[in-house]
């Protein structure tokens, strides 16, 4: 199949171990990092998550792909750790919310740091041009996902 440029488009199969291989790097980033703030890799995705955001539990459950309890036990331990507070939902009596504290801040851009410099590798030969033609193909890519 042709795209409208005339270029030959490459085969799914083409694209798809580029996609793991991407995948795969960050993700091995993003444990070094949880790991090197003495985080699990979903503890730091909470942070990044709730870092512009309250959230609530169960959207949190749902974004991740966890179940309720999972969520909750995750939230319990960050809240020892004085990372997150829970918050009662003003819309939903029974809704809770969460958000991060001044720690939770202060740790969740540390940690957006680390990740910026960890997965800069993957861009620094690009031209402006060409990063920005990224960014916008990997929203597209995603969507609402």
């Amino acid at each position: 199949m042709n795209s409208s440029d005339g270029e030959a488009q490459p085969r799914l199969d083409d694209r798809t171990p580029l996609l793991v291989r991407t995948a795969f790097f960050t993700t091995a980033m993003l444990s070094k990092i949880a790991a090197e703030h003495d985080l699990s890799l979903t503890q730091l995705r909470v942070l990044a998550i709730l870092r512009d955001r309250q959230g609530s539990m169960t959207d949190l459950a749902t974004y991740l792909g966890l179940d309720k309890s999972t969520i909750s036990g995750l939230v319990d331990r960050a809240e020892k750790r004085g990372l997150l507070r829970r918050t009662h939902n003003p819309f939903d009596g029974r809704g809770v919310d969460v958000a991060l504290t001044a720690r939770g801040v202060e740790l969740a851009a540390r940690g957006a740091a680390s990740v910026a410099d960890a997965l800069s590798p993957l861009t620094k030969t690009l031209s402006a041009a060409e990063a920005r033609r990224l960014t916008a193909l990997l929203e597209q890519m995603l969507g609402d996902h």
